[in-house]
């Protein structure tokens, strides 16, 4: 008779799937416990470093991620950025009264693209990504106008 190579094998039989099966529903519920406090700790690990990760892109802080959550969230962020610069440039003691007229209109303007980004959350998928879009322009352009203003 030919001896059959190790190549020719399979690794993993029938036989072998049933015996594997059985040791682990004996295994388990000894393994289970002892093991289950470091797969849980390993998945809170993975979800900060995700979540610092996000926040760090949003330009946020870790705490505030749940306030720019959804489709919209990085343009929420934008506009809360924007607003604090609006803030800033307000409350500057040597700001004109054109900084401020400025300051005022964008406040207005930040109000009304927040307002579109809240309604194109319900929208199709075409229609939202058309409005983010033109949202993202406006706020390029209201980001320069303000960095300008502010003197950067």
């Amino acid at each position: 008779m030919a001896r059959k190579k190790v190549a020719d094998l399979p690794l993993i039989t029938p036989a072998k799937a049933k015996n594997a099966i059985a040791v682990a529903k004996v295994l388990a519920p000894a393994v289970l416990p002892v093991v289950t406090p470091y797969l849980l700790k390993s998945a809170a690990a993975v979800r900060d470093s995700w979540d610092r990760r996000k926040a760090r892109r949003l330009g946020i802080a870790v705490d505030d991620l749940g306030h720019y959550s959804g489709k919209g969230g990085a343009l929420h962020a934008r506009i809360a950025g924007a607003a604090s610069g609006i803030t800033e440039l307000r409350t500057k003691p040597d700001a004109s009264p054109q900084e401020r007229a400025f300051a005022d209109a964008a406040d207005t303007r930040l109000r009304q693209l927040a307002a579109a980004i809240r309604a194109s959350e319900r929208m199709p998928t075409a229609r939202r990504r058309a409005a983010h879009r033109a949202v993202s322009t406006e706020l390029d352009q209201l980001e320069g106008r303000l960095l300008s203003a502010l003197g950067v």
